[in-house]
């Protein structure tokens, strides 16, 4: 039984500490955030702790100062004077007609008119919202608060619907710039989402509202950070990695390779998927807990508005600020969306340039990803598709890298060669980089199974396999010689870093023929070049 007890499944500020639940400390960034500015917006994927950065929020300012104790606040703040909070969950309108959202949204303004009042000539939202911050105000003496939670949620179903969003935009603007009209009555004002909407379209009045996102100081915000994890959650990792008997160090390793990853500035600290995390460390074990969180169909359909974009070249695209940070309604390819849901990330900022290099954050999004869109690419089963990888892995872990090309070889000849001109993107492409993506995916793939990296999609496809005897380097190449490869290998000391390991190294040439359609020729030789196996075909 597990001393700890993990917030996996509510996101109320209120509750995680009244219940003792494992909480990582963030009030000290909010009481800084709270005194700096007035006018808040901040940006993360689903599954941050947006919502509960909210309720802490609202905690907070209701001056509920008994949740707080033992917190970094209760150093720096000393009046902890109550303020009316007026807190909207925009994400309880998504998936809703206009008429519908109007409902729900009359229906949380109504839970507080019943608290602050209301004046029966006011009918619109907008009307009615304005009145409930005066009366608020007039009720307590004090300013109000505004929250609103998963701004944009009931506009991201509509992104590709121009009517239905420009007039589901049009009705929340209405709305969302009374906070504007009423700054007289405002102490503060926290907006929440995850995508970067137009300002001109969404908050057009609101130009004082400061976008918080992209500072470094506030990087760890939401997520977990890796001093986090290594102080304040160290005895869960412990105990996380007495339950899978390994050490301490895998344990790290393990989230780390996992969950980790997760850039939001130029010099952002390391942060990590809370909800990955926190759901691991209570279940001890490791999932894809963030990606089978939400929906792979919408990644898809959003895809396929940038049918010449293959995502898996966007891992360790460089790009300037304004072409994955723009906002997603009006961009012109899918990078904006793709790092604003938390797909593709920051790796680093190249200030010389001014650009920033993005990527996959971890091992859970990039496989994720590759295996929810193999289908899609490839137009293979499921079954085969995962018959394939388990039969290669198990002829590597024995050391047979033989009959786990030979594997591949079959899998690549079961792949129908008209999705080439059937997938609008693929059409686009040569036959050339169809195989260079084909091996991308497979060795990507068969990662789940043994311990693969391959290093680029773009150009040569190369691939470093381990397992517990051996090491394999291999070289891809499309439609050029084995002897070329091989010598690549060794001119590039691509095996030198393995060579003092323990395990038998070979390297491995793979020729394909973008004619033949399939793996033409192979040659495997051992540390000192002497041939192991060939197979040509």
């Amino acid at each position: 039984m597990s001393e700890f007890r993990y917030p996996v499944d509510t996101d109320q500020f209120a509750m995680i500490r009244e219940k003792g639940l494992v909480y990582v400390d963030k009030t000290d960034l909010l009481f800084d955030l709270v005194n700096r500015y007035n006018y808040v917006f901040f940006a993360r994927p689903r599954r941050f702790g947006k919502s509960l950065l909210c309720n802490t929020f609202k905690a907070y300012f209701q001056g509920r100062k008994e949740l707080f104790e033992g917190l970094k606040i209760m150093e720096l703040e000393k009046e902890w004077k109550a303020c009316p909070v007026l807190h909207f969950d925009m994400s309880d309108l998504k998936n809703y007609s206009i008429p519908e959202a109007k409902s729900n949204l009359e229906r949380q303004l109504r839970s507080y008119e019943a608290i602050y009042g209301s004046d029966p000539e006011s009918i619109t939202v907008s009307a009615r919202f304005s009145d409930l911050i005066h009366n608020a105000n007039k009720q307590t003496g004090e300013k109000a608060v505004v929250i609103f939670d998963e701004y944009d949620a009931p506009l991201m179903r509509l992104l590709y619907e121009k009517e239905e969003l420009e007039a589901m935009r049009s009705f929340l603007r209405g709305f969302y710039q009374v906070v504007k009209k009423e700054g007289a009555y405002l102490k503060f004002v926290f907006i929440t989402g995850v995508t970067k909407f137009s300002q001109m379209s969404i908050f057009s009045e609101l130009n004082n509202l400061k976008q918080v996102s992209m500072f470094d100081e506030y990087s760890g915000l939401c997520g977990i950070t890796q001093k986090e994890l290594d102080t304040v959650l160290r005895p869960c990792v412990e105990e996380y990695a007495e339950a899978l008997d390994i050490t301490l160090e895998e344990a790290y390793a393990d989230l780390k390779r996992n969950y980790d990853g997760y850039h939001f500035s130029g010099k952002s600290q390391d942060v990590y998927t809370p909800y990955s995390v926190l759901n691991a460390l209570n279940d001890k074990a490791t999932r894809n807990y963030w990606f089978e969180s939400g929906t792979s169909t919408s990644l898809i359909e959003h895809l396929r508005h940038f049918p010449k974009f293959n995502p898996l070249d966007l891992d360790g695209v460089e790009v300037e600020l304004d072409s994955f940070n723009a906002p997603c309604e009006y961009a012109a390819t899918p990078i904006p969306m793709l790092y604003q849901r938390g797909y593709l990330t920051i790796d680093h900022y190249n200030k010389e340039d001014d650009v920033y290099v993005l990527h996959f954050p971890n091992y859970e999004v990039r496989q994720s990803i590759i295996s929810g869109l193999t289908n899609y690419l490839m137009d293979t089963d499921d079954l085969d598709r995962d018959s394939a990888i388990l039969a290669m892995s198990r002829a590597m872990k024995r050391g047979d890298l033989s009959a786990a090309l030979t594997e591949l070889r079959s899998y690549i000849a079961s792949i129908p060669y008209d999705i080439i001109t059937r997938k609008e993107w693929m059409a686009k492409k040569s036959r050339e980089d169809f195989y260079k993506l084909l091996m991308y995916v497979v060795f990507s793939l068969l990662n789940s199974k043994v311990d693969t990296e391959v290093k680029s999609v773009k150009g040569r496809a190369d691939v470093l396999v381990k397992t517990k005897s051996d090491i394999f380097v291999l070289e891809l190449k499309v439609d050029d010689s084995v002897d070329n490869a091989l010598a690549q290998i060794d001119r590039k000391g691509y095996a030198i870093p393995y060579e003092s390991d323990g395990r038998k190294v070979t390297k491995c040439r793979v020729s394909i023929s973008s004619e033949a359609r399939n793996i033409v020729h192979w040659r495997s030789v051992d540390e000192e070049g002497n041939i192991i196996d060939e197979q040509k075909f």
